[in-house]
């Protein structure tokens, strides 16, 4: 696609996108009294107009069945956790058997690391990228400090060379050989929070295994936003949450992933609760943990059902528009975003993109190093109704949604950034 800036050519683009029409699935909040221009789908992503339609199911069939509705809803709740699986593991490319919506992000971090972080004398080093989400930094100094280890002596984090902003996939690669078989876990995010980089999930996965470590994936910012293989790359272990392009809601299920071949395997330690017992015998409520195969074994408790049902409304979007159609057009849309940032600032002096330029090393996300009235010119284009991100120090992230955001969005920011320039 050769792009143009100018509002003609965003509204033929609009006008020839086979999914432009989805956008009239979500609510879109205001600002200045018309449609804001939504660009933080990174961050929360919107609700769809079905989500009310969902959950109101919900609350209708327990008004009027009660408990019944265990069995007897339209959607019955002791199967609900069943229902989002298929979809969902069509977006991260697993098999039903290997995902499962449950708990929040960080909890089922922590589930995962109990089962895949088990340091040894000679095996207990983390690999993480520097600047990792502060959730996840929290979690794995928590985890080395449960295991009675030194988090300065654990954790290898790695960070981009000298004038660079991302991690380049050699030197991970490298890293991992170098700490060999001291290494028990490399975990990162899918696509990195502040950056946008999109890892190479296979090679780094492959790396890890190569020196008889354990590869696990935040997929927080990667899942619904860029094309997953997660069984094919033979990735251990992934968890992600579902409020930001999985468009959930606030505070939403999260969920998780597990190869298949752990399904039997009953040795991993784990923390259990009654969900995750084999739902044959659930209700015999004997003692002694008995896993049901798969990742539903990692179950705690029984499925928030208003929370699932919201999640529900979205997937239903997802399989309809489909995770291909959708990375083509978030492709386009963010690469027309950085033709026009270079085309109102071609020289870089206040702007620079500091997200990986090749389109397969990104997700839907461009992050902008402001470097002068970065701050000044983030709130006033909040004023002109742009939603957009601002990260300390001085980073302006902008998330198009293939979903939700058109060509003309990005023109239009385009537009006001000019003038504020």
């Amino acid at each position: 696609m050769k792009f143009k800036n100018t509002l003609q050519f965003a509204k033929q683009s609009d006008k020839e996108d086979t999914l432009r029409n989805y956008r009239n699935k979500f609510l879109i909040p205001k600002a200045n009294n018309k449609q804001a221009i939504y660009l933080i789908g990174n961050s929360l992503g919107l609700q769809p107009k079905t989500t009310k339609q969902f959950i109101n199911e919900e609350l209708e069939d327990w008004a009027k069945l009660g408990g019944e509705g265990h069995v007897h809803s339209r959607r019955p709740w002791i199967y609900h956790h069943q229902l989002a699986k298929k979809t969902l593991a069509g977006i991260v490319g697993a098999k039903p058997s290997e995902v499962i919506a449950m708990n929040q992000l960080t909890v089922n971090l922590h589930l995962m690391m109990v089962s895949f972080y088990t340091p040894t004398t000679e095996r207990y080093k983390i690999i993480v990228e520097a600047g990792a989400f502060s959730s996840d930094q929290y979690a794995f100094e928590t985890q080395i400090k449960f295991h009675g280890l030194n988090p300065d002596k654990v954790l290898i984090e790695l960070k981009p060379r000298e004038e660079e902003f991302t991690l380049r996939t050699e030197d991970i690669v490298s890293a991992i050989e170098e700490h060999g078989r001291e290494v028990a876990l490399v975990i990162l995010g899918g696509v990195q929070y502040y950056t946008g980089q999109f890892f190479n999930i296979p090679k780094i996965t492959a790396a890890a295994h190569s020196v008889g470590a354990i590869a696990g994936f935040d997929l927080a910012h990667a899942v619904g936003n860029v094309p997953l293989n997660l069984h094919k790359d033979q990735v251990d272990f992934a968890v992600w949450c579902s409020y930001k392009y999985l468009n959930a809601g606030p505070g939403a299920i999260a969920g998780a992933y597990i190869h298949e071949k752990y399904e039997s395997n009953t040795e991993l330690p784990r923390f259990a609760g009654w969900w995750g017992y084999d739902e044959k015998e659930r209700f015999g409520m004997k003692k002694g943990f008995k896993p049901m195969k798969g990742v539903d074994g990692w179950q705690l408790s029984n499925v928030p059902i208003f929370q699932n049902a919201a999640l529900l409304a979205s997937l239903e979007i997802f399989h309809e528009a489909g995770i291909k159609a959708l990375r083509k057009k978030s492709v386009a849309l963010t690469s027309y975003l950085e033709y026009i940032l270079k085309d109102i600032d071609p020289l870089e002096n206040t702007l620079k993109i500091i997200t990986p330029a090749n389109p397969e090393e990104r997700g839907g996300q461009l992050s902008i190093f402001m470097k002068q009235n970065g701050k000044k010119i983030f709130q006033q284009l909040n004023k002109a109704g742009i939603i957009a991100d601002w990260r300390e120090p001085n980073v302006i992230r902008i998330a198009p949604v293939p979903l939700y955001n058109s060509f003309e969005d990005i023109y239009r920011v385009g537009e006001i950034l000019n003038s504020l320039i």
